[in-house]
């Protein structure tokens, strides 16, 4: 015969009446050619009036033998005929059940007493030696024998897609193995940890399909039987979900152990480690979640597992999570977070998904407070993002903050999140509104704190009536510049006023009451001071020059000569450069400084010299300059005129050489007759034609604003940008070490 079904638990009826017969599992016989179908049968007991006086529920399982059953069987013709004898196997188990004869047909002798239990007796024995090896002191044990724990191994390779029960026992096995790096070696000799992420794979592909089959029969509420159909499946997938997510859990924490070697840890990310664990992201249990995310904080510490999360759309999904009850996973996905945030790209997609005014509401409370504090200070750093803070309750919350502290210096986490801020003119307006700058410029004073000073500096750069509100304290600036102390709180000081280029601020009337020109002009000296601190002098300079009487006061104090000293020292420091050169443009529109720059110094000849400096900046601020003392010198008009024409002529033998080397091309214009009428061909007048009789710096008045700013550098106000703020050479202002 093909086959023969026998049932192992036969029962009596007399007058009872079989209700109900349910299919459970199929599995394939431990040590014969045959399939278990395991089934429960309910039956009633009924009384002489036809009610149910007796009700009972039974397990029972059927033996398929398959006698016929070799190498050269057709086994889907087999599994049709199995199917259609058996009543109890529903037609849909037909695969399942073609998948099972397909490993009777090619399954080995079993090697070991274990390998052919049932499969409740290999869940009895493997929970059995769990409770073993939840013992530590059992594990040296457990490690000399090998025969169980290769058993253990094999059982798991074969049989974890037939029982999540079982799969999850075995590898909780293991999983007390690698909480100790000793064993690391002895969990990949049976290459555990590959199986757990195939199989870590496979239940998140069976998980999708459980979402699939859930939303296509809940399509029609309306449909009473679809709706129970729902019910019913729903139901089911609860029970299951809860079973994976097991599975899922102590999978992780396995992958999570082995991965503190870092060649471990590589391999996992070749096998889409990442995608696995953002995937997992998804889930509901709190316990899970803590687990993935941990996972994934570990790992994103390394730039190609950032760069898999970014492409994952993590920050989306972690953006669900925030906030969230359960402290634990609050505090490590802020933490992953954080470390994301060190990536510009994600910064900005943290804005995007909507997590700046949550991470905002954090900083009301003490558990998170400092971590989300670092997370939008990340995000501060970027212009495009500064101002997103404005439509917060953020800066209200800091502000408060700052005057808590009393006299103690503020947390640097604090005070550089709003040094940030306070660069944007939106959130400046905010922070002054009310008293704001008046108790700012109280506190900074009192406590000579640089970095508040360097704060109140970023409020200052921003025109319109920002500006306006500094007038009351340039003499508490001024008072602050001459006394010993802190180099860098002047400093700051120094920038502060530099800043404030208003028609209604009387430079001359400061400059005699404090006596600051002695200490302006003692400050160039190379080496009198640290190149910041000069540096912020010179561009004060640049800032007091734009007043007529001021600038004929420095000139007379002999300042002139002191910055072309310092121009010869510094003169590989562009930034240095750039802003003397800025003193001199300012001084040529005033007529007695203009004759002292043109008749007393060699300023000209050294802007002559950097006419063609590499730096775009310096070549505008110098062409400018030259423009205006060709205008008034006929001699220097002369000169500079000239080292135009030999600049321009150099630049066209230069071409014309290039040219006749190309031997690709035959003709130096190529075959176009028009090329000789092309205007760019020749050169520019500009600076060689002599100038108008009539023309005055007024007619510059394109170049240059009220106050005698060149507006074609792109610096607040029309001066050179300088490098106050963030070099791109070097890091943030305040950064934070990666955190694990």
């Amino acid at each position: 015969t093909l086959l023969s079904i026998t049932m192992s638990h036969p029962i009596l009826i007399s007058s009872v009446s079989i209700r109900k017969c349910r299919t459970g599992d199929i599995d394939v016989h431990p040590t014969e050619k045959a399939l278990v179908v395991y089934y429960e049968v309910e039956a009633s007991i009924l009384g002489e009036a036809g009610n149910a006086r007796h009700e009972e529920k039974k397990e029972c399982q059927k033996i398929i033998r398959l006698r016929s059953l070799n190498a050269s069987t057709d086994v889907s013709a087999l599994a049709r005929k199995v199917v259609e004898e058996c009543k109890i196997i529903h037609p849909s188990k037909l695969a399942e059940v073609e998948h099972l004869l397909l490993y009777l047909q090619n399954r080995k002798k079993p090697s070991s007493k274990f390998d052919i239990l049932p499969m409740t007796e290999k869940i009895r024995g493997s929970t059995l030696i769990l409770h073993l090896a939840r013992n530590p002191d059992n594990l040296e044990e457990l490690l000399h024998n090998e025969t169980v724990l290769g058993a253990l191994a094999r059982v798991l390779r074969e049989d974890w897609k037939h029982s999540v029960e079982l799969a999850t026992t075995i590898i909780y096995v293991f999983f007390c193995f690698s909480s100790f790096s000793q064993f690391h070696g002895l969990i990949t000799h049976y290459k555990i940890g590959v199986l757990c992420m195939n199989i870590i794979e496979h239940e998140l592909k069976k998980y999708d399909l459980w979402q699939d089959e859930l939303e296509k029969k809940s399509k029609d509420p309306e449909n009473q039987s679809l709706r129970k159909e729902y019910e019913k499946t729903l139901k089911k997938y609860q029970s299951l979900l809860v079973k994976q997510e097991q599975l899922l859990r102590v999978a992780f924490y396995l992958l999570l152990n082995l991965s503190e070697d870092t060649r471990t840890e590589l391999k996992m990310r070749n096998k889409n480690i990442v995608h696995l664990l953002v995937k997992s992201l998804e889930r509901d249990n709190e316990e899970l979640l803590v687990l993935v995310v941990s996972f994934l904080k570990k790992l994103s510490i390394f730039l190609e597992n950032k760069n898999d999360m970014a492409e994952m759309d993590t920050v989306e999904k972690l953006a669900c999570l925030v906030p969230c009850e359960q402290e634990d996973l609050m505090n490590v996905t802020l933490r992953l977070l954080l470390n994301l945030s060190f990536d510009t790209g994600l910064r900005t997609k943290m804005v995007h998904v909507g997590l700046l005014p949550k991470l905002t509401a954090l900083l009301g409370n003490d558990t998170y407070k400092h971590v989300a504090m670092r997370i939008l200070y990340h995000i501060s750093v970027d212009d495009k993002s500064k101002s997103m803070f404005a439509y917060t309750d953020c800066i209200p919350q800091l502000i408060q903050m700052l005057f808590e502290h009393g006299e103690e210096r503020m947390d640097n986490e604090l005070i550089s999140f709003c040094i940030n801020l306070a660069a944007n003119k939106t959130n400046a307006q905010i922070i002054c509104e009310g008293n704001g700058l008046k108790m700012l410029m109280k506190r900074a004073l009192k406590l000579k704190d640089p970095l508040l000073m360097k704060m109140i500096r970023n409020i200052s750069q921003h025109d319109g009536p920002l500006k306006q509100l500094f007038i009351d304290y340039v003499g508490d600036l001024a008072a602050q510049i001459k006394q010993e102390g802190d180099e860098e709180f002047v400093i700051e000081c120094l920038g502060t006023m530099a800043n404030l280029t208003i028609p209604d601020l009387d430079w001359e009337l400061l400059l005699k009451e404090y006596n600051l020109v002695p200490y302006l002009k003692d400050h160039l000296k190379p080496g009198s001071a640290e190149d910041d601190l000069i540096l912020e002098v010179v561009i004060m300079i640049g800032t007091v020059s734009m007043d007529d009487s001021c600038a004929v006061m420095l000139a007379k104090s002999g300042i002139i000569p002191a910055l072309i000293e310092l121009l010869n020292a510094q003169q590989e420091d562009d930034e240095f450069v750039c802003q003397i050169i800025y003193v001199f443009y300012q001084m040529v529109f005033h007529q007695a400084t203009r004759d002292v720059i043109i008749k007393d110094t060699q300023a000209p000849a050294y802007l002559i010299d950097l006419m063609h400096d590499k730096n775009l900046e310096i070549r505008q601020v110098c062409d400018n300059t030259l423009d205006i003392i060709a205008e008034y010198d006929e001699e220097w008009g002369k000169k500079i005129q000239s080292e135009k024409f030999r600049w321009h002529n150099s630049q066209w033998l230069e071409m014309v050489e290039s040219r006749q080397m190309e031997d690709a091309e035959p003709y130096l214009y190529g075959n176009d007759p028009d090329a000789l009428e092309q205007p760019d061909l020749f050169y520019s007048t500009d600076g060689m034609m002599a100038p108008e009789p009539g023309l005055s710096p007024d007619f510059y008045s394109q170049f240059h604003s009220q106050n005698g700013d060149f507006n074609a550098c792109d610096g607040a106000d029309g001066r050179p940008a300088t490098a106050y703020g963030f070099r791109p050479d070097e890091p943030f202002f305040h950064g934070y070490g990666s955190t694990r």
